[in-house]
């Protein structure tokens, strides 16, 4: 029962590190955009925590099943969002998996993992028109034309998504290290 609830606590804060992520976009759409290849710096302390507690399967599907249970519950999953989350956790738990070294399974299936944050942005380019709706009735006067410059920045997003992978895993090492 005190693992559940350690669990519990951990999947709150993957939720809270979205939100936080979220909140981003307060200050301009570009860092909502790409605010999550620096939020691996956060996840990995969690991944890691969780990954302690769990030492075989399902960790990864635990996480992300928590936050996109709460995103659904909140109507704000779409497609892309449950497509990408389903399938980065099933990626995680594979190499996870595969990995003979327990460590580094969880080192290398923390990557799919540390993109998790974009499948929940992703509707920014796989609906865009709907996206820019929800600007105009959710978000100040002229979010919307803050946004489409982002958004049609593919070059930007590239780099962020490329970025990702060698912050994820070093902030995994960092994690490994500040954890000990």
């Amino acid at each position: 029962m005190k693992n559940v609830l350690k669990v519990l606590l951990a999947a709150v804060a993957w939720l809270v590190i979205f939100v936080l992520g979220s909140t981003t976009g307060l200050i301009h759409p570009a860092c909502y955009a790409y605010v999550g290849a620096l939020l691996p710096l956060l996840f990995a302390f969690v991944y890691l925590f969780v990954c302690r507690i769990i030492p075989g399967f399902g960790a990864a599907a635990v996480l992300n099943g928590f936050v996109l249970v709460a995103l659904l519950l909140a109507g704000e999953a779409d497609t892309a969002c449950i497509v990408g989350f389903v399938a980065l956790a099933a990626l995680a738990e594979l190499i996870r998996a595969l990995c003979k070294d327990a460590k580094k399974g969880i080192r290398w299936s923390f990557v799919p993992l540390a993109y998790s944050f974009f499948a929940y942005t992703a509707h920014w380019w796989f609906d865009t028109e709907a996206s820019l709706a929800a600007a105009v009735a959710e978000m100040p006067a002229g979010y919307d034309q803050l946004m489409k410059p982002v958004i049609e920045n593919i070059p930007a997003l590239v780099v962020a998504l490329i970025l990702t992978f060698p912050i994820a895993i070093l902030s995994m090492r960092l994690a490994e290290k500040v954890v000990k």
